[in-house]
């Protein structure tokens, strides 16, 4: 641990970034907001356990948003796996079905589909829950999900994260997607060659990009590793989320902004308030599922190159927004409209560079290549400010409801006193 701690401020001190303490793992922390059990969280929104099964799906703003009617009458994510890494996936009755034992590195009691603290569930509920009870009804319910427990702060803070075995324990299993609603300030070199070696397994990857965009704005890992796509959180109107992390590490934008999660491990109620980047990512996912549960064949580039294509924007596609990147995701638009070009199969959409993996097999595995050695990847640091966010807008002034559906609209982000985009060293597409 301490040689890889000293790498980690190496590096932060490359950058010029402050520093902060890092004892025994207490850097990782879980992206979303409020936890009964104390988990480490982002920020604190004033949540209050106030919101109730009965009217929990009423809550789920984001499936009329983005169409989903519409969506599950062409795809609703089935034959396609997504790996859930994060405190494990308990089934609830949402979940009834749809959960299947990965693998538990939490080092800690249960098993990987005992969820310690509730978040986990409520994202693995985002991604393919079928609504049952009153619960969470997920954007992918006909998707199953891996759950891959590891320990991600709160009470089991002394266990360290264990995140880098997980990922590569779902990047040898037969899930195609790896949902990380987690992040650190930090680089764990053993997390990064994890990425590397998931990517040359030809998984396809998302990362929470964090919930301090108001406070600190350190870059967050493993979002701002290569191969991984980065999730902000937007709101209904596809503003970004003000405590939505910013920076050039941003690929995305989906909906994160008041939606319903369990309160805690008990799974008794909901509580109001954010879902924050953690359930943007989780719904990043399940609209990958969507797609290539429709596409089986194409590869995680050509899943992440239609993402990217079918985003909502208005600023040019090669000078990606710090605060939604390429923009706000839009499964629908080629769900249900077939746009979106797949491209070549083995270059990746965002750096432009050739993959190791040159296709998928009908069962989504692909080639196992060694991993390369881990090095750190450099990302810029961002300017301090306030940032504020334009609504999205349709060509026909169609309501802020409708913003990912199926027409023109975009969202434009911008800093206070500055360009809202800029190119990326690591970005290009």
């Amino acid at each position: 641990m301490s040689n890889d701690v000293q790498g980690m401020r190496s590096e932060a001190s490359r950058r010029g970034r402050r520093v902060t303490s890092f004892q025994g793992g207490a850097g990782r922390r879980i992206t979303a907001v409020g936890s009964a059990v104390g988990v480490l969280a982002l920020v604190s929104l004033g949540l209050s356990p106030s919101a109730t099964a009965d009217d929990t799906q009423s809550k789920l703003w984001h499936l009329e948003a983005m169409g989903a009617d519409d969506l599950w009458d062409v795809s609703t994510g089935e034959g396609i796996k997504v790996a859930v890494v994060d405190t494990g996936v308990s089934e609830t009755p949402s979940l009834k079905g749809r959960v299947l034992p990965g693998k538990d590195v939490a080092g800690m009691p249960g098993g990987s589909t005992d969820d310690y603290d509730g978040h986990g569930t409520t994202m693995a509920e985002l991604i393919v829950g079928s609504g049952r009870g009153g619960g969470i009804k997920g954007l992918a319910p006909g998707a199953e999900v891996v759950s891959f427990r590891t320990g991600l702060g709160g009470k089991f803070v002394k266990k360290g994260s264990r995140s880098a075995e997980a990922i590569r324990a779902a990047a040898d299993s037969d899930a195609r997607i790896i949902s990380m609603s987690f992040g650190s300030d930090f680089i764990y070199p053993d997390e990064e060659a994890a990425v590397k070696y998931a990517a040359s397994k030809g998984k396809l990857m998302f990362a929470a990009v964090g919930n301090d965009g108001e406070t600190k704005n350190f870059i967050g890992y493993p979002a701002a590793f290569p191969s991984v796509t980065g999730v902000s959180a937007a709101d209904k109107s596809g503003k970004v989320a003000k405590y939505s992390e910013f920076g050039e590490y941003v690929d995305l934008a989906a909906p994160g902004r008041n939606l319903p999660h369990w309160c805690d491990e008990t799974f008794r109620s909901y509580c109001n308030g954010e879902g924050g980047t953690s359930a943007a990512t989780a719904i990043a996912s399940a609209s990958a599922a969507l797609i290539w549960s429709k596409h089986p064949n194409w590869t995680a580039n050509q899943v992440l190159r239609v993402l990217i294509d079918t985003a909502g924007r208005d600023w040019p596609k090669d000078e990606p927004s710090d605060y939604l990147g390429y923009g706000l995701i839009r499964p629908a638009r080629n769900v249900v409209k077939g746009e979106g070009k797949p491209g070549p199969a083995d270059v990746d959409p965002i750096t432009n560079k050739k993959t190791a993996v040159a296709g998928s097999g009908d069962d989504g595995t692909a080639p196992s290549t060694s991993a390369p050695a881990a090095s750190p990847q450099p990302s810029k640091e961002d300017s301090s400010g306030d940032k504020s966010a334009a609504a999205a807008k349709s060509s026909d002034d169609e309501s802020s409801q409708s913003w990912l559906v199926l027409g023109s609209l975009a969202a434009v982000a911008v800093i206070a006193g500055g360009a809202f985009a800029a190119m990326r060293a690591r970005r290009r597409a």
